[in-house]
């Protein structure tokens, strides 16, 4: 996508049945554990965006074999572990690739350089180097804590770590190094986060203990994963569903479309991943499910949002671990709802690949919306009629470009969005997708 601007045009219904592209954590996971293990992995469904296809750059250049076939399926022929590069390793504007491969590499005896583009680079690393120099890494950076960074390997011993805050990078960065490390590797997350990783390594062959966590002093229930290291992982089939992040835009716009009606299919249902059709439903929308089943042990259903009268609530923060990227599509969707909609606890939301708190709350000002932030909180107040006419700056977020497009959707006149480019790093295929379903999303 080469155009300057995106504009999103007032459009009629939207209907039709599209799926969901693949997503985004198991496919970056797909081709790390693969890459980690023996043999042949294969891979339905993965998710080509410019994220994911930095991630699979660099299990190459790891020494894996990774092939695309005519058809769409990758594989990953892995030697059961990772060889020095000869190269950078460049993840692109990926948070999770990098910090996922930070992990799996922490655990052999090579030097790797990392870096990134220059939102990833301003983006905390941090959290993830803390456990990772308890195991035994080493690293050297230019600015503490930042990329581009050099991390050493290998000799790794065994950790129990509490996560300070609920981190699902940081947790898989700690199991994935521990698959080469000496001893137990336990992690103790004090409120449950996505379990991708777990679900994950047990395909491969892995074997963890989770247990119940909790509940702390708010009855947040959070879990407890050991993990015995030196394991051998081998190559599996993996079928990758619908990113629920990405199906959410086409949902909202059918929601806040006068008339619509669309079924997204394949749509991951993992319940820590689903947090916010359930606040969607809180605030009365008309989202059904159907075709309920199992792939690659993960639940996927097909989800059918149909317009209707949304109505504002509070979020609880105990539910941003579950839809902490969902939150820019969640404040579209609060803006046509009546009454105030505050969303709470999403701090995180500032460290992403912009401050997506603040971005949203310009965008929506600019589009004639009520919003206002606080340091880990945004409110919106919302109403049937939303004006529109922004133009928004984006920061180069996909996510803040993408929720501004679906707002100019069911909004009274256009919404334009600059550096649309970006979309290409999780959901390529947005525009072509949204067309199809009766859009008006025009290049400038």
């Amino acid at each position: 996508m080469s155009a300057a601007t995106l504009t999103a045009r007032p459009s009629g219904p939207l209907t039709g049945r599209v799926r969901a592209p693949g997503d985004k954590s198991i496919s970056h996971r797909a081709l790390i554990l693969g890459a980690l293990a023996t043999g042949k992995t294969r891979i339905d469904g993965l998710l080509e965006s410019d994220d994911v296809l930095a991630t699979a750059s660099a299990v190459a250049a790891f020494d894996a074999d990774v092939q695309r076939d005519n058809d769409g399926r990758w594989t990953v022929t892995g030697k059961g572990g990772f060889d020095q590069p000869i190269e950078i390793i460049d993840c692109g504007n990926s948070g999770t690739g990098v910090r996922l491969l930070m992990g799996a590499a922490a655990g052999f005896p090579i030097s790797v350089q990392f870096s990134g583009d220059a939102s990833l680079q301003g983006r905390p690393m941090g959290r993830v180097l803390t456990p990772l120099g308890e195991m035994g890494a080493r690293w050297t950076a230019e600015h503490e804590g930042r990329l581009p960074l050099t991390l050493e390997g290998g000799g790794l011993k065994g950790i129990s770590y509490r996560l300070p805050v609920p981190s699902a990078q940081v947790k898989s960065a700690v199991l994935l190094a521990g698959v080469n490390a000496r001893g137990t590797v336990e992690v103790i997350e004090p409120e449950a986060t996505r379990d991708h990783t777990e679900r994950m390594l047990s395909a491969f062959g892995a074997v963890l203990e989770i247990t119940p966590e909790g509940p702390d002093a708010s009855g947040r229930m959070g879990r407890r994963i050991r993990m015995a290291g030196g394991q051998r992982l081998t190559g599996t089939d993996v079928r990758v569903p619908g990113d629920p992040s990405s199906a959410a835009f086409p949902i909202v716009a059918a929601l806040v479309t006068p008339g619509s009606q669309v079924t997204v299919e394949g749509v991951l249902l993992n319940p820590l991943r689903a947090g916010l059709f359930e606040t969607l439903r809180e605030m009365g929308a008309d989202l059904t499910i159907d075709n309920a089943r199992e792939e690659s042990g993960e639940p996927v259903g097909d989800l059918t949002a149909r317009y209707g009268r949304l109505r504002g609530v509070d979020v609880p923060p105990e539910r941003a671990p579950s839809m902490i990227d969902e939150y820019p599509i969640l404040a579209v969707a609060a803006a046509f709802a009546e009454g105030v909609t505050a969303m709470r606890g999403i701090g995180e939301m500032r460290v992403k690949e912009s401050d997506r708190i603040a971005l949203m709350a310009a965008g929506l000002q600019a589009c004639g919306v009520q919003a206002t932030e606080e340091p880990d909180a945004l409110i919106v107040t919302g109403s049937r009629t939303v004006p529109g006419g922004g133009v928004v700056r984006t920061h180069g977020d996909h996510r803040i470009a993408m929720a501004h497009l679906v707002l100019g959707l069911g909004a009274q006149t256009p919404v334009t969005v600059d550096e649309p480019g970006m979309i290409a790093t999780s959901f390529p295929t947005f525009q072509a997708l949204m067309a199809g379903l009766g859009a008006e999303i025009l290049e400038a």
